[in-house]
């Protein structure tokens, strides 16, 4: 390419060359066109004897044909849009050939604020970006063109960096185990964490039990489960630690409306709560919902059907008492927003972003590569978790951990950071076991060994 980008790989090429390797240049425009740096770079590749070609189908086809390795080195981290005419030819061609591909700091074709492919992209063996990890190489589908990413210390200034990514990160596991609290020796169920869970209906039991027991699993010392009183007999024995709560129900198995009066009376026992899971949208459960939103008293976890009741109206979730964290997936995020699903995923990070400060309140954006955004544009892309987490339940898992955490201490947006990274690992050991066939009651067990091995990294 004649932009910087392809000044670096025409660097890359006369180092090459040094070294003794056989090179040619594949020009995307007449050299005339290249200007800056990039003019600077051709010219002393040049100057040393590299061999220049003009960019056309058949002395592309011939030269990938013979090569050991291929250079991309067309767009950069600026591109947006669709690669069209000659480049397009020319990322057909470099896909079509045999030979491993080294992207320059992305695959061309990739948006590197986005990682959105429009059409196509150089799908990369290895990446070797400069300075940072970009967006583009982190969320997907970008993040599945790089290949092996490998991180280049080119010498850019600490503050440098931090001016430009200090608002984006994509956590590690020390991070977030020193989030995670120690219990003080002097420690009771009710000083490491108290939780309420309003969750469940007739026909969405297991919802309510997922969500509950994850909560112990993540580390609460106590938690309320409140249902309608008609599922009761059956989430009781599932959860054998909690403490229930019956709710007046519905003709649904939903929980009604007057249940507020029953459970705003747990709010002096309880440090954080999670509403949503198995909820359904019956009218009734909705008004209990919008009450519950704005005038909890305690931090609190908006989920699933929760979340639904929103639909159109996102921007009514400001109008709360407390902190909260919402948790939507793709399609529910599109509710709030009036977003399409194919919309969200064109932009998840910024339209996640949008949303939190629309909100008032971090969003945690589920997906390949969960973002989770605060109000003042701050973001995290996880880094954890594989498709086996794409199972019924596993986001009430999620639900539960982020309320435990909630309890524990951490802020909102600490608690859907760490609930993601730790949710992904018990999701990661679960299909290391099991593989595609994970369930959703295949994690709340493996939060103990995921959280030992956080704190143990310390």
């Amino acid at each position: 390419g004649k932009g910087n980008n392809g000044g670096d790989g025409l660097v890359a090429a006369r180092l090459l060359r040094r070294w003794g390797m056989g090179l040619t240049a594949l020009l995307m425009a007449e050299p005339p066109a290249f200007a800056g740096p990039a003019a600077a770079a051709l010219r002393r590749y040049r100057n040393a004897g590299g061999r220049v070609r003009r960019f056309d189908s058949s002395a592309a086809s011939r030269e990938l044909a013979r090569a050991d390795v291929v250079v991309d080195a067309m767009f950069g981290t600026g591109f947006r849009g669709r690669p069209e005419g000659a480049y397009a030819e020319a990322i057909d061609a470099v896909n079509d050939c045999a030979a491993p591909v080294v992207a320059v700091d992305i695959p061309s074709g990739v948006e590197g604020e986005t990682g959105a492919v429009r059409a196509g992209a150089v799908q990369a063996d290895v990446t070797v970006t400069f300075g940072a990890l970009k967006p583009g190489l982190v969320l997907y589908p970008g993040a599945a063109n790089a290949g092996v990413v490998q991180v280049a210390d080119i010498g850019f200034p600490p503050d440098l960096l931090s001016a430009t990514a200090g608002d984006l990160w994509q956590p590690e596991a020390t991070d977030v185990g020193a989030l995670l609290p120690p219990r003080p020796v002097q420690s009771n169920k009710r000083s490491v964490g108290t939780v309420l869970v309003v969750a469940g209906s007739r026909t969405m039991t297991g919802a309510a039990v997922l969500a509950a027991t994850s909560a112990y699993r993540a580390g609460a010392g106590l938690v309320t489960l409140a249902v309608p009183e008609g599922i009761l007999r059956v989430v009781q024995p599932a959860v054998p630690e909690a403490v229930f709560l019956p709710l007046p129900e519905t003709s649904d198995g939903t929980v009604a409306e007057e249940a507020w009066a029953v459970v705003s009376e747990q709010f002096d026992r309880v440090q954080a709560a999670a509403i949503g899971p198995g909820l359904t949208t019956n009218d009734d459960t909705q008004a209990f919902v919008r009450r519950f939103v704005a005038e909890s008293p305690v931090a609190f976890v908006l989920d699933a059907d929760g979340l639904n009741v929103f639909k159109g109206r996102g921007s009514s979730l400001a109008e709360r008492r407390s902190p909260a964290v919402v948790t939507p997936h793709p399609a529910e995020f599109g509710r709030l927003t009036g977003l399409t699903t194919d919309e969200v995923a064109e932009d998840r990070l910024g339209h996640a972003r949008k949303a939190a400060a629309e909100f008032g309140c971090p969003v945690l954006l589920k997906g390949a590569r969960t973002i989770v955004a605060d109000p003042g544009g701050r973001a995290v892309v996880n880094p954890t978790g594989s498709p086996n987490l794409a199972t019924g339940g596993a986001g009430d898992v999620l639900t539960g951990v982020i309320a435990a955490f909630l309890a524990r201490g951490l802020s909102p947006f600490d608690s859907g950071l760490a609930g993601a990274f730790v949710h992904g690992l018990a999701g990661d050991l679960a299909a290391a076991e099991v593989g595609e066939t994970t369930v959703a009651t295949d994690l709340p067990g493996r939060l103990p060994r995921v959280l030992s091995s956080l704190r143990e990294g310390l």
